[in-house]
This record gives C-alpha cells, sequence and structure tokens, in this order.
C-alpha cells in the first residue's frame, strides 16, 4: 500500500472531523471525508452528523460540486454500499467521477459492507488501511459491536481501599467524591445503555441520567435499562420518563446484551450491584473495568462484587492496567483504574456461543 504525506495528512484531517464534538457515538460509526485534488490540495471536506444525516462522503461531494470530479477521497471508514436512510456512498463516489479512494478501517457491516469491491470493479483505484488503528479507536464500540455481535460493556463500581461498595447498614453515599461522581457523569456520556440490575433500582432508587457540573440533566440521555425479574415499583426514578427505559425480563447477560444489541445498543455502562456485576464477570462479558478507590476503610460492608467461585488465589481474575489517574483533590480524592480483561474476547465468538 503506498500512500502520499498528502493523502496522510488528509486522514489525519478526516479523523478530527468524524471526532467533531456533538455528533452521536452511535448508532452509526464516526465517519470524516477530505476530497483532494491531483496536486494534493484540499477540494472539499465533510463529515457524518448521526443517523439519517448525510454519510461523510456525500457531505464532502456536496462541497465540491463539480469540483469532485478527479479527486481523491479520503475517508476514515471504507464506503458503505447498502441503501438505508441515505443511498450507498460508492456509488455516490462513482457518480460524482472521484479517481481514486483511500480509506481507513474496512466495514465489516454484513449490511454495508462490499464499497471497495465495488468502486474497484468500476475501475476506481482504492486503497485501504491508512491509519486504520486510529480509525478504530475513534469508533471503539461500534467496532467492536460489528465484531462481537453485541454491545461493548463497561462496568463501573466505587470502593473502599479495603474492596467495600457499601457499608454494613447499607448504605453507600456517598463512597466515591464529588469529583469522582462527575467523572462518573462524563463516562455515562460517552455510552448509549445504563444498565442495573432490579435490586439496585429498589434498594437505592437511582435516576441513572447523565447529569452536568449543576445536577441537571443533559440533552441527550442513554437508554436505561433494569435488568431481572421481580416488578419494579411505578414510583422508582428510572420509570419517570426523564429517559427512555426497557425492562429487561431476564437474568441471564447473555440473553441481556442480545436485546440490547437487537436495539442498536453498542456501549453498556454496567452500574450493577455484585450480584449482577459477577454474573456478567462469569460469563466473560465484561470488556472494561472502570473502578473509583476511595481512601477509607470500612472493615466490614458489601463486597463491589459477588462470588466469583475463587477459592484459591492461583484461580484469581487478572485484569490488566491501561491507566490510573486521580481525580479531584484532597480529602475530595479518588483514583481512577481503568482496566481491560487480560485475555481479550475472541471476536468470532457469539453471545450464543460465548
Amino acid at each position: 500500500m503506498t500512500f502520499t504525506d498528502a493523502e496522510r495528512a488528509a486522514m489525519r484531517r478526516a479523523l478530527a472531523l468524524a471526532a467533531t464534538p456533538g455528533v452521536p457515538l452511535g448508532p452509526n460509526p464516526r465517519v470524516g471525508c477530505v476530497l483532494l485534488a491531483p496536486d494534493g490540495e484540499e477540494v472539499a471536506e465533510g463529515f457524518h452528523r448521526g443517523a439519517g444525516s448525510p454519510h461523510a462522503e456525500v457531505d464532502a461531494l456536496r462541497e465540491a460540486g463539480e469540483a469532485a470530479r478527479g479527486t481523491t477521497a479520503v475517508v476514515t471508514l471504507e464506503p458503505c454500499n447498502h441503501t438505508g436512510r441515505t443511498g450507498p456512498c460508492a456509488e455516490a463516489l462513482l457518480a460524482a467521477g472521484v479517481r481514486r479512494v483511500v480509506f481507513a478501517q474496512p466495514d465489516t457491516n454484513p449490511a454495508a459492507a462490499g464499497g471497495a469491491e465495488t468502486l474497484r470493479a468500476a475501475g476506481v483505484e482504492v486503497e485501504g488501511g491508512l491509519l486504520a488503528d486510529e480509525a478504530r479507536a475513534l469508533n471503539r464500540s461500534w467496532t467492536f459491536a460489528v465484531e462481537h455481535g453485541r454491545p461493548f460493556v463497561t462496568w463501573k463500581f466505587a470502593t473502599t481501599l479495603d474492596g467495600r461498595s457499601a457499608a454494613a447498614d447499607g448504605t453507600s453515599r456517598w463512597v466515591s467524591g464529588r469529583a469522582a461522581r462527575l467523572d462518573t457523569h462524563r463516562l455515562r456520556g460517552l455510552c448509549d445503555t445504563m444498565l442495573v440490575g432490579t435490586g439496585t433500582v429498589e434498594v437505592d432508587d437511582p435516576a441513572l441520567t447523565v447529569r452536568d457540573e449543576t445536577d441537571q440533566p443533559l440533552p441527550r440521555q442513554p437508554l436505561r435499562a433494569v435488568m431481572g425479574l421481580r416488578d419494579l415499583d411505578p414510583g422508582r426514578r428510572v420509570l419517570d420518563g426523564s429517559a427512555e427505559t426497557v425492562l429487561l425480563r431476564t437474568r441471564d447477560p447473555h440473553e441481556a446484551l442480545a436485546t440490547l444489541f437487537a436495539r442498536d445498543r453498542q456501549h453498556v455502562f454496567l452500574e450493577g450491584g455484585p450480584t449482577l456485576a459477577a454474573s456478567f464477570l462469569a460469563a466473560g462479558l465484561v470488556d472494561e473495568v472502570v473502578a473509583y478507590v476511595a481512601p477509607m476503610l470500612l472493615g466490614a460492608g458489601r463486597s463491589a462484587v459477588g462470588d466469583l467461585g475463587i477459592t484459591t488465589i492461583a484461580d484469581a481474575r487478572h485484569l490488566h492496567l491501561v491507566s490510573a489517574a486521580v481525580v479531584g483533590s484532597g480529602a475530595d480524592a479518588n483514583v481512577r483504574l481503568t482496566l481491560r480483561p487480560s485475555v481479550e474476547p475472541d471476536a468470532t465468538t457469539t453471545p450464543e456461543e460465548s
């Protein structure tokens, strides 16, 4: 694969366009496109603004008009080959007379794949793989969901130094400091689904909304999912109408994720109690762990995770530390640990096979 310096610079610009603030994180991938003239000068650029809006290639082609003929389209994702709310981008590029297409990440979604082949068959020069890792990172959850057939799962919990998420009397507000709670809302905003069990709803009555530093809900809210078989008190805040809520009548994590995936959900933020966390861990369905560790000791109380069936240290579940950061300062300081399983999930494994 041979790429010019102009194409490399254009791909970096396309990635920046794809990451434009305010663009929804799903269900569609974030995509950017830059059109280059034969001399390497930029002709036009565009990006996808969310489901139902023009795709990045079409956005750039509209800006370029007739000047698109003979250009190189530099795109962060392989042009799609299907008709959904919008037409196939591969066909739009052909109709505009684009000479060459350079893309970063191949589109492995069966419903949209094949754009590169369509373009090549029509005589367009196509090269892929330029800054592919950066493109995958940009759409981490979307890529994972497409490749694994289920949403990416982030398990978040707050704990004391001795591993307690609540005191002996059940009280848990607040294990984490204010800065950590604000940081949690930031992370919630990066997901499309909040998931807890019915027990957490009955005991803690969480709102499960994303709020700002003044405790006001943001305009765009993730789906609130409650998993379990027991009926909920209709007065619980999760049923208050401030965001969409779905009740998952199951205790099976595989079934819950399959239902959410069918609803185009790609990133689940798991904030349930120790029993729910243990069930997802036992099923191998936790892809990332975010733990806020508070500088306090309780000595007794509820553990952050339930029984994992481990009886000897040799069988301990090991996690790989991705990053560690101090959140807040002084008495409000917590340590945020971001971790992932030591063994990555098999990309060929489906929820039914796991």
